[in-house]
């Protein structure tokens, strides 16, 4: 273990290894910029992560010789430059990605990681995102890290020994910011009417967007709900301040908000910085949907792409674009519908911002089914909730048809009826 400079430290890696970079807020520039400057010495280097922060200089064009990325999960830096064996995606279920590592599926040759200061026994944390970050650091042989006074020093899974790390780099700058956008009228109430199926006592799951950030701000008059989730954002944190997510009624970690990583503004990091009652766990355990469904109501609130008038749900492309990933969704989907009290939520506008109907007779060509007509149970627009499970495929659409936009309903109507005639 030395303290060196970034360049220094990447100075280890050689052609055709394998790097895991820490994702979300923790991405490590320092390190990837580094990685950048050694570029003409290096061939056939697979940087793998789930969505980093920055411009992910690593899949420019002019580094196609010398990188290949494999993304968990797209992320905006990513989507316009995926779809080639240089930059492509790994389908795969959040909670399995760390045996995909543990495994030797594609286990990482390096880790560059972005870390707390080591406290007076020589502890650093993973800070924001444990996720499979803790199952990286298991898995790699060499561990690069940035060291940052600005990462909070977060309880739970992320502990890592400073004598664990082979190179590490001082750096002091701020982390990767994701603030909470305006909400739409459209998006409040979707809110509304998510808050509406929401029980006291509720453990609730929230995937990433303005839809479960809205969910969350409606939530407000809600008493001794709990959390247990992938991730959380800035929206969550009114909701920890004033009382009402207390997660005493949980039956896994009680008393504790348990998620795997978060991303958001100071206000996030401030709340989780060594602060016992928020812990961030493996995602192997926190999305293991056996885990999951021994608490009490699971409520999984989950965005969308498109829905078909069947039920089927497209999370992770528009047609066969990727530009996203199935994160957590199936495997908390799964887990509400199996938990006592349990309630899987799929969420979305009526409409895209080009004014097209997102419930469609038939899903985008190339679109992926992430979530099964037979996995869905709850589908909310900002006109209401369709409640799909035990319902005939005729009463799905018609349930459906009356949650989209007034002015898509003929058509969706007229479209249902030449499929069924046509069956």
């Amino acid at each position: 273990m030395r303290h060196a400079t970034a360049l220094e430290a990447v100075a280890c890696i050689h052609s055709g290894q394998r790097i895991f970079v820490h994702g979300g807020a923790m991405t490590p520039h320092r390190l990837i910029e580094a990685l950048m400057l050694r570029a003409p010495e290096l061939r056939d280097v697979e940087l793998m992560h789930i969505h980093t922060g920055g411009t992910a200089p690593y899949a420019d064009r002019e580094f196609i010789d010398h990188f290949r990325v494999a993304n968990f999960f797209v992320g905006h830096n990513l989507r316009d430059r995926i779809g080639s064996d240089r930059v492509d995606f790994i389908p795969c279920f959040l909670h399995e990605i760390p045996k995909v590592f543990r495994a030797g599926h594609r286990q990482p040759d390096v880790a560059f990681l972005h870390l707390s200061p080591p406290d007076a026994h020589g502890f650093c944390t993973l800070g924001t995102s444990v996720d499979i970050a803790k199952a990286a650091l298991d898995s790699a042989k060499i561990i690069i890290a940035q060291v940052n006074p600005k990462v909070p020093r977060v309880h739970g899974d992320g502990f890592v020994h400073i004598s664990q790390v082979h190179h590490w780099v001082e750096v002091d700058e701020e982390l990767d910011l994701s603030p909470i956008p305006a909400l739409s009228q459209a998006e409040r109430a979707i809110g509304a009417h998510i808050a509406g199926l929401v029980e006291d006592g509720a453990t609730l799951q929230m995937g990433i967007g303005a839809i479960p950030d809205a969910a969350l701000e409606a939530l407000r008059h809600h008493r001794h709900l709990g959390i247990h989730t992938e991730m959380w954002t800035d929206g969550l944190v009114p909701l920890l301040e004033t009382g009402v997510v207390d997660n005493s009624l949980k039956k896994i970690h009680p008393g504790k908000t348990v998620s795997g990583f978060v991303v958001g503004t100071r206000k996030s990091f401030d709340m989780l910085n060594d602060n016992p009652s928020c812990v961030l766990l493996d995602i192997a355990y926190v999305n293991n949907p056996s885990v999951i469904a021994r608490n009490p109501k699971v409520t999984a609130i989950n965005s969308a792409v498109e829905v078909d008038i069947t039920g089927q749900v497209c999370s992770d492309s528009v047609g066969s674009r990727i530009i996203s990933g199935v994160g957590g969704q199936m495997d908390f989907i799964r887990a509400a519908a199996i938990s006592e009290g349990g309630k899987p939520i799929i969420a979305l506008p009526s409409r895209t911002k080009k004014g097209e109907s997102r419930i469609v007779s038939t899903l985008k060509a190339g679109a992926g089914v992430v979530t099964t007509r037979f996995h869905v149970h709850y589908i909310v627009t900002e006109f209401g909730t369709a409640y799909l499970f035990g319902k005939t495929l005729g009463e799905r659409a018609k349930a459906l048809i009356s949650i989209a936009h007034p002015d898509d309903r003929e058509g969706l109507e007229r479209a249902w009826f030449d499929i069924r005639k046509h069956d």
